[in-house]
């Protein structure tokens, strides 16, 4: 009989080469976020038009919000979670006007509303997640809901007399635990991985590692971040008619790409 000799084991794995160019995560100070919002307010002044244009935008959304938390609260989170996730989509055009204007180039309005389309396999592909995100959340977000009002779906009314009730602290902890946990996930996946697709044509993998790289690098001062944006999106909401986002969002939209361009710095290819 013959033996057949034993096989060679397989080659291991060894994974190609990232294809994103060499970038190092810049440690950043707590000053930083202020830095970004005055460099934004520059970009702001600078192109009023194009800015207030996708200002008009985000205002848009937060009334469509106030009209859902009116008719149907119990979908208020899932639109937040949407808003969420349209937002920083929108706000490419933002991110496109100070990328321009830091190049030195002249605001060109068409070019904002379009940037997108020469990134649009990567921006997919990071839709994708964030939209399993969005879902996670709302599903999250209606359990939540379900689990402490056992009488069906309460009316607008009724969450704003749960919340603020002393006797239902653990529905308002539960509540604002599961949202936290989720816009904690969206916001750094997406917080340099959009403008970084924008600016450097990354595919969205790179892009949303290096964007939770700059969070893990930094957690004060990008949780320091996060709270001024949610500071100042609450503010511009209390306004008369949120007529305040007409000026936050633009300003925070801009402020993003300097967050972007502050917390990566690209090294020459060697």
């Amino acid at each position: 009989m013959s033996t057949r000799p034993p096989e060679e084991p397989p080659a291991p794995y060894v994974p190609p080469p990232s294809e994103a160019p060499p970038k190092e995560i810049v440690p950043l100070a707590w000053s930083a976020p202020a830095r970004w919002l005055r460099l934004g307010w520059r970009d702001l002044a600078a192109q009023p038009g194009i800015s207030l244009f996708y200002g008009a935008a985000f205002w848009a959304m937060a009334l469509a919000l106030t009209a859902v938390f009116r008719t149907n609260p119990e979908y208020t989170m899932t639109l937040v979670s949407g808003c969420l996730l349209v937002g920083p989509f929108l706000a490419l055009g933002l991110y496109d006007a100070s990328r321009r204007r830091e190049q030195g180039l002249p605001p060109d309005f068409v070019a904002s509303l379009t940037c997108w389309r020469h990134h649009l396999r990567s921006l997919s592909l990071l839709v994708g997640v964030l939209i399993v995100l969005e879902l996670l959340w709302g599903r999250a977000s209606l359990v939540v809901i379900a689990v402490f009002f056992t009488t069906g779906m309460p009316s607008s009314v009724g969450i704003a007399q749960a919340v603020l009730n002393p006797q239902n602290l653990e529905f308002l902890m539960a509540y604002l635990m599961v949202g936290g946990v989720f816009a904690t996930l969206v916001f750094a996946t997406s917080v340099v991985s959009i403008p970084m697709i924008l600016d450097r044509d990354t595919d969205a993998i790179s892009a949303g590692i290096t964007s939770i790289e700059v969070v893990l690098n930094n957690t004060g001062v990008m949780l320091w971040w996060a709270a001024l944006i949610v500071v100042l999106t609450v503010v511009a909401l209390l306004l008369p008619w949120s007529l305040g986002l007409l000026l936050v969002g633009p300003l925070l939209g801009h402020g993003s790409w300097h967050a972007y361009r502050g917390a990566v710095r690209w090294l020459p290819v060697s």
